[in-house]
Formats: structure tokens, C-alpha cells, sequence
């Protein structure tokens, strides 16, 4: 199963753990990555989630989320594609690197685009082709 995992995921192990949610959300996205190494998900890369992890202010967390592109078993590049999906989803309300970084996943035929952004989640639901979840909502679903 392809996935794809934003950079709010990636994020959300470095956050302040002291919130149950944050911290239940960090432990299903250690487990998904858990999986990712084992071979039973396919990780999408993409050239938004290497946009977006270069203005990381934080070194250790750029070196950190960067080594996860040479798990990725797809790295997808700009494309006029993704450029035009990602306008027609930023029609929808989403932000301009969410729209991409969906787009990006809607390219590589990813089933999951899983996110800890509550916008993305909110807004993404109408999305054909590709199911837009949590940590912790995908291992819910596919998982258990």
C-alpha cells in the first residue's frame, strides 16, 4: 500500500508531547514508520516535502525527516500535473503546500495521505481517489 506522510507528520514526534492527542498521534506515526521499514507500506516522497523540511529552522529535525527520503520508494518531482491539481484543491480552501503536497500524493496513486493538520484534515474530505487520515486514524482503519 502506497502512502504518504506530510510534513506535519513528520513533524509531530519533535512537538511538545505534553498533550495526550500529540502524543498519541506521534506514537501512530513511529508505528507507520515502523511499518514503512518493514516493506508493508510503500513511502512517497516528493519535492514539497523537501521544500518544506529545508525552512525547518531546527537542524537535528531537517537531518532527521531528510533521512526518510531514501526510505521512500517513489520521489515525485514538479510536474504541470500537480501544479494544475493542487490549483483546483487550493480552490477548495486548502493552502497553496497542502494542495501540492496532496496533489504530490494524488500523482504517485497513494491511498493514504496521512496528516496531523487539522485545516487538511477538515477540508480534504471531498478528495476522490485517495483517503486523507491521522496517525491514528490510519491504523485504526488499516491497521487493527
Amino acid at each position: 500500500m502506497r502512502i504518504y506522510l506530510d510534513n506535519c507528520c513528520f513533524n509531530r514526534p519533535f512537538d511538545d508531547q505534553s498533550q495526550l492527542r500529540i502524543r498519541l498521534e506521534s506514537e501512530a506515526k513511529l508505528r507507520i514508520q515502523e511499518e514503512v521499514l518493514e516493506g508493508t507500506y510503500q513511502l512517497i516522497w516528493s519535492y514539497v516535502l523537501d521544500y518544506e523540511n529545508s525552512r525547518n529552522p531546527f537542524q537535528e529535525r531537517r537531518e532527521q525527516i531528510s533521512r526518510w527520503r531514501a526510505h521512500a520508494n517513489e520521489d515525485i518531482s514538479e510536474s504541470r500535473e500537480i501544479i494544475t491539481c493542487a490549483t483546483k484543491l487550493a480552490g477548495n480552501g486548502l493552502k497553496n503546500m497542502d494542495a501540492l503536497h496532496i496533489a504530490c500524493a494524488m500523482d504517485a496513486k497513494a491511498v493514504y495521505f496521512v496528516t496531523t493538520d487539522d485545516t487538511i484534515l477538515k477540508k480534504a474530505t471531498r478528495i476522490q481517489n485517495i483517503r486523507v487520515t491521522d496517525p491514528i486514524g490510519f491504523i485504526r482503519e488499516v491497521m487493527i
